[in-house]
């Protein structure tokens, strides 16, 4: 009886095993399935993540090529000025220096007709004198009859 006793609590005991294997094993399916379900989302939101940056990138890259494309038009118009001051810059220096030229020539006229008129002043007071000046102190440069004030010009006075 004793070992009928025992084969029937090890037949209970085996039944219970396999009803804790089957249940243990019922749970790791279930957490199998969670873990692949899991891995499934997680798997979808990192493509969804990658094809949200994806998609800012290529917005990113046309936004920069449209700036590049502005920029670039930008720059070809300032070139396009920076030609034309320059050739109006060169302009104006051959203009300047012109103008540097003929005040240097009316520089010297000035200082010629001081140079005369001081002489006629100092040959009215001193009659020896008046036999050196010569006619050409009557006509200016193209010929036209002048008369001279007796005063020095002064070339500052004039600007």
């Amino acid at each position: 009886m004793s070992s009928g006793t025992s084969s029937g609590s090890s037949l209970g005991t085996r039944s219970s095993r396999s009803e804790d294997d089957l249940d243990l094993q019922a749970q790791m399916e279930r957490r199998r399935k969670r873990r692949k379900e899991s891995n499934r989302e997680s798997a979808r939101r990192s493509r969804l993540r990658k094809q949200q940056h994806l998609d800012d990138l290529t917005s990113q890259v046309k936004q920069l090529k449209d700036q590049n494309k502005q920029l670039s038009m930008a720059l070809s118009i300032t070139s396009q000025n920076l030609v034309a001051v320059q050739a109006q810059n060169s302009v104006l220096q051959t203009q300047k220096m012109e103008l540097d030229s003929r005040l240097g020539a009316l520089t010297e006229i000035l200082c010629y007709m001081n140079t005369i008129t001081s002489t006629s002043a100092s040959a009215s007071t001193n009659p020896a004198m008046v036999n050196n000046i010569t006619s050409s102190n009557s006509y200016d440069l193209l010929g036209a009859s002048c008369t001279w004030n007796q005063q020095p010009i002064d070339l500052y006075q004039c600007f």
